[in-house]
């Protein structure tokens, strides 16, 4: 995702545009230009002031394009009477008249944002069905708040049981994604983290028992904005059938595990997997799971998919016996799936950081 280091402008209005870019040059800032709210989608969230003309206001409405804070709807002369009943449904701060506000959007152009949050995100996908991606997912969240981050925990993959079974939450109270998806994504960041299901710093934003065929994008948008400001750790458990929910969760991540079972069958599934995720994400290991009924060895798996080895899980009879009822898995800090956890997080936090 693109660094909030410039501002965006959102319009196919020539003059418009000719004015804004002249307001920007004075005030000495390099500026991202999107005629339409399809264009702007991918930048949207994370520029560090989005100006909308009054020829687009409506056109993003329909879009529902994410809340945000810093969201100008600018106009030439007076505005048409519909371009100020935008406002409130863009999550607008101001309307802007040129070329009364001028000097107004000048200093708009020069205000830097402030420094953002720091957030490194693990994207965890399972290989093949029942590769135990979201049992990683899991560990990794609560070893990372073990460590003292705080950390959200999003589960992407609607047909993955729900991760709120995992870690003991199904019955805490707080906004699931159907609710988020009700709503478009536009929910204030701050207000976002704090209506999630929690416990301590290990928030958790997951699917409830009812029907819902997947995430919507915008709802993932507004989901990595706010955790992007307002946690130390990301971990997203992704689908496998890859949709542009997860294609923003890849190309967040800073790093991606690709979890696979040590079987012929299932190396090959990965191998299909990998195609889909492989151009959205540029550092990705592999993570293999025992036991190896053909006695295929971890490196051989990683070396025919072409991947490092992240690390190998060997089975734990205890933890999923633990698991079914109710026991968060790494509970306690013992047994392999702890340590590959904790080593993994480790690494994580030893990477260089990328600006949310």
């Amino acid at each position: 995702m693109p660094l909030p280091s410039r501002p965006l402008l959102v319009t196919s209005d020539a003059d418009l545009l000719d004015d804004l870019l002249r307001l920007a040059a004075v005030a000495g800032s390099e500026v991202d230009v999107a005629p339409d709210p399809a264009a702007a989608r991918p930048r949207f969230p994370t520029a560090s002031v989005a100006l909308i003309g009054a020829d687009q206001a409506a056109a993003c409405v329909r879009a529902r394009l994410p809340r945000r804070p810093r969201v100008i709807v600018v106009a030439r002369g007076a505005p048409p009477d519909e371009v100020w009943s935008t406002a409130e449904p863009l999550g607008a701060d101001n309307i802007a008249v040129l070329p009364q506000a001028e000097a107004w959007l000048i200093e708009q152009f020069a205000t830097r944002p402030r420094p953002p949050v720091i957030s490194r995100t693990l994207a965890v996908i399972g290989g093949r069905g029942g590769a135990g991606a979201s049992i990683l997912a899991a560990g990794l969240a609560a070893m990372s708040v073990d460590a003292g981050h705080r950390t959200l925990l999003i589960d992407a993959d609607p047909l993955g049981g729900g991760l709120d079974l995992v870690l003991g939450l199904e019955q805490a109270g707080g906004l699931r994604w159907p609710g988020l998806a009700g709503a478009g994504g536009r929910v204030d960041p701050p207000t976002l983290l704090s209506a999630l299901p929690s416990r301590g710093d290990l928030v958790l934003l997951s699917f409830d028992r009812k029907e819902l065929g997947g995430v919507p994008v915008e709802a993932m948008a507004a989901t990595l904005d706010a955790a992007q400001r307002g946690r130390d750790v990301i971990v997203a458990d992704l689908p496998r059938q890859v949709d542009d929910a997860a294609v923003l969760a890849l190309q967040a991540a800073t790093r991606t595990l690709l979890v696979v079972p040590a079987e012929l069958r299932a190396t090959a599934a990965a191998a299909r997997t990998l195609a889909q995720i492989r151009p959205h994400c540029d550092e990705i290991g592999v993570v293999v799971r025992g036991p190896a009924p053909g006695k295929l060895q971890p490196r051989q798996i990683a070396q025919a998919l072409g991947l490092p080895l992240a690390g190998a899980l060997r089975p734990e009879p205890a933890m999923c016996q633990a698991l079914e009822r109710g026991t968060p898995p790494t509970e306690g800090g013992r047994g392999h799936l702890a340590d590959l956890c904790k080593r993994l997080i480790d690494e994580l936090m030893s990477a260089p950081a990328v600006p949310a």
